[in-house]
């Protein structure tokens, strides 16, 4: 494992500078509930990414080009992953009628419990990688299954109703609160989202703070970009495709990593080229009949 440029006071200032980012967002910028539209989100999508830059910058300017580079790979990995997890946010506000008034502060809780959960997920995913090396190969050999699996994966809209959790959660708790039934189905899809998502950031770099400086970057800006492309989600029919490609490099990057070694600016220059091409494909090729989520 690498030698981390994740000092003590850099995890603590870190966590600080979130938390005072999360505090502003919920009881300052949003501190009555209201329907986000597009031209806030775009701003806001703005912001976040700024922010995301400026932080490779700093991390650039204290340790270096790879540590910089692998930082960038890692967020927009994690970025480009996430949007296939906004399409599942738009099916279950759609499926418990959650207004638009009340989505940003489910998104907020989601983003709070997403912070957590990808911690514990990236401490446990360091400390094998440190301890087994083979574990390594483990996450190639997953990721490109996934990616094979998402490839073949039909388009159809996922029923909320049928998942495990959400069903044990009705017969435990049938009076539960619509919202916090809601903010239930978007955590456990975060959940399965993080098992994708960390083991293909882990296959750029195992430095812990650069994973999970990036994912936190990447995370803190879903809200923004939900509502920026949640009326425009269903033209980017070629995203799945994209994004299955990803997985599978990233994961046969991982599974050669003891033989070849990938510079990581080609690692980022693949990655960003498979996403813009299957946006772009998206765009020049529109789909034939109704769009993936259209209401």
């Amino acid at each position: 494992m690498t030698h981390s440029i994740g000092t003590p006071l850099l995890w603590a200032g870190f966590t600080v500078v979130v938390l005072v980012l999360l505090a502003l967002d919920l009881f300052v910028f949003h501190r009555k509930a209201h329907e986000v539209k597009v031209k806030e989100a775009l701003i806001w999508s703005a912001v976040w990414i700024s922010l995301a830059l400026g932080f490779a910058g700093f991390v650039w300017l204290r340790a270096g080009q790879q540590p910089a580079l692998e930082y960038l790979t890692g967020y927009v990995i994690e970025k480009a992953l996430s949007v296939d997890n906004l399409f599942v946010f738009v099916i279950v506000f759609a499926h418990f009628g959650v207004p638009a008034k009340d989505q940003h502060r489910v998104l907020f809780w989601g983003v709070l419990g997403a912070l957590v959960m990808r911690a514990l997920f990236i401490g446990l995913g360091a400390a094998l990688l440190t301890r087994f090396h083979w574990v390594a190969y483990v996450f190639g050999a997953f990721l490109v299954i996934t990616g094979i699996k998402l490839i073949w994966q039909r388009d159809d809209d996922p029923d909320p109703e049928a998942g495990f959790i959400l069903r044990t959660v009705r017969r435990i708790a049938p009076n539960l609160p619509k919202l916090a039934l809601v903010l239930i189905v978007v955590e456990t899809t975060d959940l399965v989202f993080a098992v994708d998502s960390i083991p293909a950031i882990f296959a750029v770099t195992q430095d812990p703070f650069i994973v999970y400086t990036s994912n936190i970057f990447a995370i803190m800006g879903l809200r923004s970009l939900y509502f920026a492309l949640a009326g425009v989600m269903g033209r980017f029919h070629y995203i799945k495709l994209g994004l299955a490609l990803v997985l599978g490099f990233v994961g046969v990057k991982m599974l050669i990593s003891g033989i070849v070694h990938v510079p990581v600016t080609v690692s980022l220059g693949v990655i960003v080229l498979l996403i813009g091409g299957s946006v772009v494909a998206s765009l020049a090729f529109p789909p034939q009949g109704k769009p993936r989520t259209e209401p």
